[in-house]
């Protein structure tokens, strides 16, 4: 089972529309596959899309799931972890997932969703006190690291491959995906602030260029290596958001040559980090969806499924042009291939 965690500790870098995509395209061309998607962000965006968007009341549906016993969410499922936090209790898997066909026809079959819950907020300050915990014989972090490895343990016979959407931050549950991941998808903007996320991410998942050594025996990377466990690789760069009718225009051309260029020094002295060896197999040009990806992520479609010309969306008349449609699902696919 591969896992990918798609993260950048900085917000609004297009994680939550670029997985359901993704994902979704990555459904349709792997129709055999099982595909397991973690909604690990507690506004839980990605949950209302696999259930119908804006359009198809798929917030609504995700209160319907949330509101079952157990709630059918991974806050569901975190609760079930509070009062046995380093041994996992006896627990059907099953309960907390998900299958959004069900509640909406556009997706794929072979997607199965653990529905995100604004309760991890919440149990986020409840997991800190546990993973700090000062007990005899007892990993305390550890065991709060594993609870998402304790769920997928049970189900890995029955998926492929696994998705998890993340929350733009180091937070613990954040922490908790990513020690389950084997791969990292990096989005990022055209702008000098993504280009410190990037070295942001190195020094949080692999505790390099820290300012200071005192850091070092805090870090997540410490941590896991402690417990012989593999840190997850870079796997995929999203340079998302170039401009639609220009590509890579020369207002970012600077900043983009200095993404490309900070990667391949990163590249060169920690090659480990990555599954890539050249720039070209590990990057992925994103233009700005515009219009399309907005009509698309309202009625939670693909873009290979949403249909062009007028459409009403809320009350209004909308126009998307097949050839927008196309270009966009021309860059999900080259996502796709490369995953």
């Amino acid at each position: 089972m591969i896992n990918y965690a798609v993260w950048n500790n900085k917000g609004g870098t297009g994680k939550t529309s670029l997985t359901f995509q993704a994902v979704t395209r990555f459904a349709e061309v792997n129709p055999n596959s099982r595909i397991l998607v973690v909604d690990m962000c507690p506004q839980a965006n990605l949950s209302e899309l696999f259930l119908g968007g804006l359009s198809n009341d798929g917030s609504t549906k995700l209160l319907e799931r949330q509101g079952l016993t157990p709630r059918c969410s991974i806050g569901g499922y975190f609760d079930s972890r509070l009062p046995s936090p380093f041994s996992p209790p006896v627990f059907d898997a099953w309960d907390y997932i998900t299958n959004p066909s069900d509640y909406n026809i556009q997706i794929p079959k072979n997607i199965d969703l653990i529905c995100g819950d604004p309760l991890l907020e919440l149990q986020a300050i409840a997991m800190n006190t546990l993973a700090n915990a000062n007990l005899p014989g007892v990993n305390s972090w550890l065991g709060v690291i594993d609870w998402l490895n304790d769920l997928l343990s049970l189900v890995e016979d029955d998926f492929d491959y696994v998705f998890v959407d993340t929350n733009p931050s180091f937070s613990m549950y954040t922490q908790i995906a990513l020690s389950s991941a084997n791969r990292v998808i990096l989005p990022v903007m055209a702008d000098d602030s993504s280009r410190r996320a990037i070295q942001n991410a190195f020094s949080l998942i692999y505790g390099l260029k820290l300012p200071s050594e005192v850091y070092a025996q805090y870090t997540f990377a410490t941590k896991m290596n402690s417990a012989g466990r593999e840190l997850p690789k870079i796997h995929l760069i999203l340079k998302n958001r170039l401009t639609q009718y220009m590509g890579k225009a020369s207002a970012y051309a600077a900043v983009l040559s200095g993404i490309d260029q900070d990667l391949r020094g990163l590249i060169r002295s920690y090659p480990n980090h990555f599954t890539f060896k050249k720039i070209a197999d590990g990057i992925v040009d994103v233009r700005d969806f515009g219009t399309t990806g907005v009509v698309a992520f309202a009625r939670g479609c693909a873009f290979s499924t949403m249909p062009t010309g007028k459409l009403d969306i809320g009350g209004h008349r909308v126009q998307v042009k097949v050839e927008y449609r196309d270009q966009a699902l021309e860059v999900i696919d080259d996502i796709v291939n490369k995953l």
